[in-house]
C-alpha cells in the first residue's frame, strides 16, 4: 500500500509539474536594426540640430536591454556599404563590430552586393553569425534560414532580400545569381519549418510596404522584421496575425519587440524604437575602440577641406524632386563628358552636405559607389522613355532623375507612359528622332535601376562588351572607367574653388 501511494503521489506530482510547465508564460525579446550603411559615428540629419546615432551608443543600449530578458539581436540588411567608415574597408569594419556585438543573424541587403561577389564571400566568411538569403540562388555561402531557441521556444528565422536587387546594384555584382519570388520562397520554407519551430520570423529586406503586403498572400508568418525602405515604424503594425516592425536607418534607432509566449504561441506583443543619441553613460567602450581604429585609417585621406559651402547641399530629397546637390553633380558629369544632357538616378546620391567646410569625406559619403561617367547616344524618343521611367516609381524611389542640360514637366497622377509632358534640351523642344549624347553613370548605362533605354542602347552596339566592369560599344561617346565619379567631383570643386548650385526649375511637377 505504501508503495502504491508513493507511485500515485509521484504520478500526481509529475502531472502537476507538466501542467505548470506546459502553461508557462515566457517573455522573449528581439532587438533589431536595418539599413545601417556603415554610419558608425553620430551625425546631424539634414534639417536637425540634434546628433543622432553612433554604433557604440546603440551597442550600449542593446547590452542593457539584453540583460532584462532572453534576447536575439538581428539585422535586416544593408549593413556593410554606404558611409566612408565602411566603404574604405569594403565592409570589414562593420563585420568586425557586428561580431563583437554578438549579432544572432543577418539577412542580405541589396547593397551587400555592391563590392562584388568575391568581397561578399570574404565578409560572410569573417562573420560569426549566420547570413541569410533564402530567395537567392547561385551562391552557397549563405543559409535560407536558421533556428534559434529562447527558453525552450524554437524560433525559425527566414531571410529574404528584394527581387529588385539586380537593378539596384551594378549588374556585374550579381552575374550568375537568381533572385526568386519572395512570396513563393517564404511559402516554401514555412511549409518546411512549421513542424520544426514554434515561431516563424521573416527577416526581410524588401521594404515596409512590401512587408505589409506579404501576410495578405502568405499565411503562417508570426513576425516580419524589415529593412530596405528606411521606414521609421514607431510601433509594431499588425496585418492579420503578423507583427511587422522596422527600425529607421543609420543606427539612429534600435528596434525593440517583446513577445509574450504561452504554450509556445504568441499571446501578446509590445514594440518600440529606442532613439540613439551620443550619451556617454550608454557607450560600449569595446565597440568605440573598433570605431576609432578604422577612423584613424581613413582620417588622413578624408579630412582634406576642398571648399566652403555657403548653404546646405540637399541630398535627402533627390528621390522626390530637383535639388541643388543633384544639379551640381549632374552639371559636373555633363561638363566632364561634354554631353548634351545628364540623367542620373537620385538614389546614387546618398546624403546631404551641411553648409561650411566641405571635406573629401563629405563627397565620399554623398557618392559612395564605385561608379564612373559614361555618355551614350540616345534618340529623343529614348530620352523621353528614360524620363518616363525615372518618374514612374513610387514616391521616394531611387530611380527618380536628377538632370543637367534638360528641363521637363511631369504629372504623377497621369497614366503610366504619359506622365512626361514637355521636354526641352538647351532651351529647345525635344526632337524625338534626333540623337543626343546623354551622360550618366555606368550603373544606369548597364540598365541599373531599371533604366532599360540606356541598357538597350549600349547593348545594341556592334562591339558591346563588359570587360573588368568597363563598358564598350559604338553607342558610347564617353567612357572613362579610370576615375570614379566622386573623384571627378572632388577635382572639379578644387578647381572651381567655389560652388553655388541652385534649384532652377529643371524638373517641375504639374497637376
Amino acid at each position: 500500500m505504501k508503495r502504491f501511494n508513493t507511485i500515485v503521489y509521484s504520478l500526481i506530482l509529475f502531472l502537476l509539474t507538466a501542467t505548470i510547465s506546459y502553461g508557462e508564460t515566457i517573455e522573449i525579446r528581439f532587438l533589431h536594426i536595418n539599413d545601417f550603411h556603415g554610419f558608425a559615428e553620430p551625425y546631424k540629419p539634414l534639417g536637425s540640430d540634434q546628433m543622432l546615432g553612433g554604433i557604440s551608443y546603440l551597442s550600449g543600449v542593446a547590452n542593457k536591454l539584453r540583460k532584462e530578458k532572453p534576447t536575439l539581436l538581428l539585422s535586416a540588411g544593408d549593413m556593410i556599404q554606404g558611409n566612408n567608415w565602411a566603404n574604405l574597408s569594403q565592409g570589414e569594419s562593420v563585420i568586425e563590430l557586428m561580431n563583437v556585438m554578438g549579432f544572432d543573424a543577418m539577412v542580405l541587403g541589396n547593397h551587400e552586393f555592391d563590392f562584388g561577389q568575391d568581397i561578399l564571400k570574404k565578409r560572410i566568411s569573417e562573420s560569426k553569425f549566420p547570413v541569410l538569403g533564402a530567395n537567392v540562388e547561385g551562391l552557397d555561402i549563405f543559409k535560407p534560414y536558421v533556428i534559434k531557441e529562447l527558453r525552450g521556444v524554437k524560433i525559425a528565422i527566414i531571410g529574404i532580400v528584394t527581387e529588385e536587387t539586380p537593378v539596384s546594384t551594378h549588374p556585374k555584382n550579381v552575374t550568375g545569381l537568381r533572385f526568386n519570388s519572395v512570396e513563393e520562397t517564404v511559402k516554401k520554407y514555412i511549409k518546411e519549418l512549421k513542424e520544426k519551430a514554434d515561431i516563424i520570423i521573416v527577416l526581410s529586406h524588401i521594404g515596409h510596404y512590401a512587408d505589409r503586403d506579404l501576410p495578405e498572400n502568405v499565411k503562417g508568418i508570426d513576425v516580419i522584421i524589415g529593412g530596405h525602405s528606411h521606414t521609421k515604424v514607431e510601433k509594431p503594425v499588425l496585418i492579420g496575425k503578423t507583427i511587422i516592425v522596422q527600425a529607421w536607418e543609420h543606427g539612429k534607432a534600435l528596434g525593440v519587440l517583446d513577445l509574450t509566449v504561452e504554450d509556445k504561441k504568441i499571446v501578446n506583443f509590445e514594440g518600440r524604437l529606442e532613439e540613439i543619441k551620443p550619451e556617454p553613460d550608454k557607450k560600449d567602450k569595446a565597440i568605440q575602440v573598433i570605431v576609432e581604429n578604422y577612423l584613424k585609417r581613413i582620417d588622413s585621406v578624408l579630412n582634406e577641406i576642398i571648399v566652403n559651402a555657403d548653404f546646405d547641399l540637399d541630398g535627402e530629397n533627390v528621390r522626390r524632386r530637383e535639388t541643388n546637390l543633384g544639379n551640381l553633380i549632374a552639371d559636373i558629369i555633363r561638363e566632364a563628358s561634354m554631353a548634351d544632357v545628364t540623367i542620373i538616378n537620385g538614389g546614387g546620391i546618398r546624403t546631404s552636405i551641411k553648409k561650411g567646410e566641405v571635406k573629401v569625406s563629405h563627397v565620399y559619403s554623398v557618392l559612395p559607389f564605385d561608379n564612373y561617367i559614361v555618355a551614350i547616344k540616345l534618340t529623343g524618343r529614348q530620352i523621353k522613355e528614360t524620363l518616363e521611367h525615372g518618374v514612374s516609381g513610387e514616391e521616394g524611389a531611387g530611380r527618380f532623375p536628377q538632370v543637367s542640360g534638360i528641363k521637363f514637366t511631369y504629372s504623377r497622377s497621369a497614366k503610366p507612359g504619359s506622365r512626361i509632358k514637355e521636354v526641352f534640351i538647351s532651351g529647345k523642344p525635344l526632337e524625338l528622332d534626333r540623337e543626343y549624347s546623354v551622360a550618366t553613370n555606368d550603373f544606369l548605362a548597364a540598365g541599373g535601376d531599371g533604366y532599360k533605354a540606356f541598357g538597350d542602347a549600349v547593348k545594341s552596339s556592334k562591339d558591346f562588351s563588359i570587360t573588368g566592369g568597363a563598358l564598350k560599344g559604338e553607342k558610347l561617346v564617353y567612357n572613362d572607367s579610370s576615375r570614379y565619379l566622386r573623384d571627378v567631383v572632388i577635382e572639379y570643386i578644387k578647381e572651381k574653388k567655389k560652388i553655388a548650385p541652385k534649384v532652377e526649375g529643371r524638373i517641375k511637377e504639374i497637376d
